[in-house]
């Protein structure tokens, strides 16, 4: 979506029943704002239910995952923040694209 000095931002859908990768970034933190739909979020040992209008911020460091649990599509607005921001700052877990990169 938007690009700046310390900062990116993306929207992001995710299907019924679908899930992103639990993944941790090294030294990006991000801030997710739920835009419709319902997220079952993992931040790390705390496992949230998020809905419309709900956000959560996930630290550096921390396990995560989005998952949708609701009938329609999830939408969420992601903002990263850090000085050094790269597409590579991403340790995946569990994948079911198989895009894992680690195991832990």
């Amino acid at each position: 979506m938007e690009e700046g000095l310390g900062f990116k931002t993306k929207r992001i859908e995710v299907k019924p029943g679908a899930s992103l990768s639990l993944q941790m970034h090294l030294r990006n933190s991000e801030n997710w704002v739920m835009v419709s739909g319902t997220a079952k979020v993992v931040n790390d040992e705390q496992v949230l239910v998020l809905n419309t209008n709900e956000s959560t911020f996930i630290p550096a460091e921390h396990r995560h995952r989005l998952e949708n649990v609701g009938t329609e599509t999830l939408v969420i607005i992601e903002v990263q923040t850090d000085c050094y921001l790269v597409e590579g700052d991403i340790i995946r877990f569990e994948d079911i694209y198989e895009r894992v990169k680690c195991s832990g």
